[in-house]
């Protein structure tokens, strides 16, 4: 299996598993209704990741390097915020502690996005979703 093949399967069971616990959450088995902003912003930041991860690959393939620790820094954080939702979406009591965590993969991502935002739109766009979820990650962090 090589591994782009790889990664599209681990990336189908995060996102099934993300789905299931989210459709799982309904307003009368949720009992922290703060849970939701942080869920829609994990997700989000997941949607945006796979974005700018898919043009970075796109970008790679062409010979272009400049952007290799962009694709780094979004894998990282595609696979710290899928977990997160899921954390999140179940109310999880580890969630305080692994939100610290998400908080600093959001921040370092931003951070690497944002040197390749002005030449490209989709690591803009994948800033902006780091940036509020980092937000979002701060309300309920230890």
């Amino acid at each position: 299996m090589h591994r782009r093949e790889l990664l599209i399967a681990v990336g189908s069971v995060a996102a099934a598993g993300v789905a299931t616990a989210a459709a799982q959450q309904t307003p009368e088995h949720h009992h922290d209704a703060s849970g939701s902003p942080l869920v829609d912003s994990a997700l989000h930041c997941v949607k945006a990741g796979d974005l700018c991860q898919a043009h970075c690959f796109d970008l790679l393939a062409k010979g272009d390097t400049s952007i290799a620790d962009c694709a780094r820094s979004v894998e990282s954080l595609r696979a710290v915020c899928g977990t997160l939702a899921v954390l999140a979406a179940q109310n999880s009591a580890l969630l305080p502690h692994y939100a610290s965590v998400a908080k600093e993969a959001c921040e370092s991502c931003e951070k690497e996005c944002h040197k390749h935002s002005d030449k490209h739109a989709v690591c803009k766009g994948c800033a902006e979703a780091c940036a509020s979820c980092a937000k979002e990650c701060a309300k309920v962090a230890v």
